[in-house]
């Protein structure tokens, strides 16, 4: 089961900084990351989500092989990598994995204009690594599904001055 965790900051950069450093972890192995998204909130109060995965992107170029394959089978490539890609982009765009859209932007839409917020969907992590290297990255939890016991722990992790 996944767990979720929200966390706001006042800087526009700042949910990006600590994503990095949960990308590091994971590659590290000592996180197991199902979604990572930031959501910035422009001087105007707008909301634009940053997504780890391009779907659309992804859907495209998915398509577009199994189009050009299916187009050599039928001896027409061109077309069939442009069919291909055109439905791979349609439904990568249609697709939504991870954490919901429309729950990020209206938890988004609350914060104070010129600050990110940060949305993890953690599967597994080995807590005491991960929470001292998120020491005194800053930032307030927003929504979490962790006990309360390890949201006070991350919280005071996040807090924390770094030494």
């Amino acid at each position: 089961m996944s767990t979720l965790v929200v966390v706001g900051y006042n800087d526009p950069y700042q949910a990006e900084e600590v994503r990095l450093k949960l990308r590091k972890l994971q590659s590290e192995y000592l996180l197991d990351i199902e979604d990572a998204v930031v959501a910035v909130t422009d001087a105007n109060g707008k909301v634009k989500l940053h997504q780890a995965v391009n779907l659309t992107a992804a859907g495209a170029l998915s398509g577009g092989f199994w189009g050009s394959l299916i187009g050599l089978i039928f001896l027409n490539p061109l077309l069939g990598f442009a069919v291909g890609a055109t439905a791979g982009a349609a439904s990568g765009a249609l697709t939504d994995v991870g954490i919901n859209d429309s729950f990020m932007k209206e938890l988004a839409a609350t914060m104070t204009p010129g600050s990110s917020t940060l949305f993890v969907l953690v599967r597994h992590a080995t807590s005491d690594k991960v929470l001292e290297e998120l020491k005194g990255t800053g930032g307030r939890i927003l929504k979490t599904s962790l006990s309360h016991e390890d949201e006070a722990k991350l919280q005071a992790a996040l807090s924390a001055a770094k030494a």
